[in-house]
């Protein structure tokens, strides 16, 4: 009788279990869209009680962990292309657009006053710049008090699809950068100090005088940063806001045939903001079950999470290419 009741015990406990875990879907990867996602989380779970757990791990680990299907989905700010989602049985698409900004701590000079050109910012990154009075910045910047104080340059330490943007705009910024560093989710870097995550670097910014980093646009309003004034691919000054991350994302390239590969940096326009970058999901082309449920969470996000974008100082896709991405789907997942 006792081994009976062990046995309900157990098929009871293990279908409870199996009732949880349908409601839940696990994804992993990129820092970079990491606020925004558990904003949506958190209301899709109070609205509909399905559950959303989200890793913050650097693109490079949810790229890994959705190759081995240790997750439901993954997320990448590196966009992946057809031949490489075929290798690994992938589906792809975007989910948001965000910004990079290159953020400061130099007491005394504000936020959206000190002006980096691409090039400079290129030479710092590459430890060619030293000192924040260096006449290249000083050049740009004649009615600010620039110290005699060596630069801190902060980088991430783990494999980013940050990084991979970051690089392919400093690439295109600057020979040096491209013949001697090029674009990649993880380089040797020349100097600097290195944090996991956007957190890591974030973190490392604010604590550290005289340093500068390279972090998505939400992680600077979250931690209160200065960051810095840029050139657009046109060469005019541009700060970093939404209107000027919107006239760079309105170029985005998108195309379902291309699983909606593109890159957003450096795109033409007088107020284009420079480092504009798209973040994706990745969805394994076997788990159809899992994959609708996935899919059921970025529709309602979709459909309701643009003020969380605003908010968080993202920028919300088109509806064009919301429905673009509903057509993919379609095709796609059935």
């Amino acid at each position: 009788m006792l081994k009976k009741l062990a046995l309900v015990a157990l098929v009871t406990a293990a279908s409870v279990s199996s009732a949880f875990a349908a409601d839940k879907i696990n994804g992993a990867g990129a820092s970079f869209p990491a606020p925004l996602y558990y904003d949506w989380a958190y209301n899709y779970k109070k609205e509909t009680k399905n559950r959303v757990n989200y890793q913050s791990i650097g693109s490079g680990g949810g790229i890994k962990q959705i190759t081995k299907r240790v997750v439901d989905f993954g997320a990448s700010d590196k966009p992946l292309n057809s031949k490489k989602l075929a290798e690994a049985k992938l589906f792809q698409f975007p989910a948001v657009i965000g910004s990079i900004v290159i953020a400061f701590n130099v007491d005394g000079i504000a936020d959206e006053t000190l002006k980096l050109s691409n090039e400079v910012v290129a030479d710092i990154f590459a430890g060619k710049i030293t000192k924040w009075n260096d006449a290249k910045i000083a050049a740009d910047n004649s009615g600010i008090s620039l110290p005699n104080q060596k630069i801190i340059v902060v980088h991430r330490s783990d494999g980013s699809g940050t990084t991979y943007n970051f690089t392919y705009y400093l690439s295109g910024s600057s020979k040096n950068w491209k013949d001697n560093f090029g674009t990649g989710k993880a380089i040797d870097w020349a100097v600097g100090i290195g944090g996991k995550g956007n957190e890591g670097v974030a973190n490392l910014v604010k604590q550290t005088p005289y340093s500068i980093g390279y972090i998505e646009n939400a992680y600077k309003e979250k931690n209160n940063l200065s960051a810095a004034v840029l050139k657009t691919a046109n060469g005019k000054w541009v700060v970093a806001n939404e209107e000027n991350f919107k006239a760079a994302a309105k170029y985005a390239s998108w195309t379902k045939e291309d699983n909606f590969y593109a890159m957003l940096a450096l795109q033409p326009g007088d107020t284009s903001y420079p480092i504009v970058a798209a973040t994706f999901i990745l969805l394994p082309t076997e788990k159809t079950e899992t994959n609708k449920k996935s899919i059921a969470f970025y529709d309602y996000a979709f459909k309701n999470g643009d003020a969380s974008c605003k908010k968080l100082g993202y920028i919300p896709l088109p509806e064009a290419t919301k429905k673009m991405i509903r057509e993919y789907w379609a095709t796609n997942i059935k």
